[in-house]
């Protein structure tokens, strides 16, 4: 799994994202979520120029078509950019990404919310995100990633 995400992150391997979405919707059926929309952790505009594109981005929108949900690209935004969290401590990283989101009260309010990444490590940036969609009165959160670390 660790050499297909490296692709889809760091080798524009764009088309994993719409392959990686198919397994991804089976497990979501068997889960029976009641979700209303699907959001993808998002890059801060640095990171976006740098790279081009969101790699969850392109698993979240072919998920989303697939299991006919409301895809919501600019429900979650990130606020500033943060360093990369590869090599960071628990701390470093739940320090790293505190307050770093902000969550659109229009496109979340109410919502049951499928919060999607590519992996969660010690789970500090699914916690953050997850706590500015609360903010922003999102009714559920279910959180999913292609690997835990």
């Amino acid at each position: 799994m660790r050499g297909i995400i490296h692709h889809l992150k760091y080798r524009r391997d764009l088309g994993l994202g719409e392959a990686l979405s198919n397994p991804l919707a089976d497990f979501i059926q068997t889960q029976n979520w009641k979700i209303d929309s699907v959001v993808p952790i998002p890059l801060s505009n640095q990171r976006y120029k740098e790279r081009g594109y969101n790699q969850i981005a392109l698993m979240a929108y072919p998920l989303s078509l697939i299991l006919d949900l409301t895809y919501s690209s600019n429900a979650l935004i990130r606020k500033r950019h943060t360093r990369s969290q590869v090599g960071l401590s628990a701390l470093e990283r739940k320090q790293n990404v505190e307050g770093a989101f902000w969550a659109n009260p229009r496109l979340t309010s109410g919502k049951s919310i499928l919060l999607m990444d590519d992996v969660a490590t010690t789970g500090p940036t699914l916690a953050a995100a997850s706590k500015a969609l609360v903010s922003s009165g999102a009714s559920k959160i279910y959180a999913l990633t292609l690997a835990r670390a």
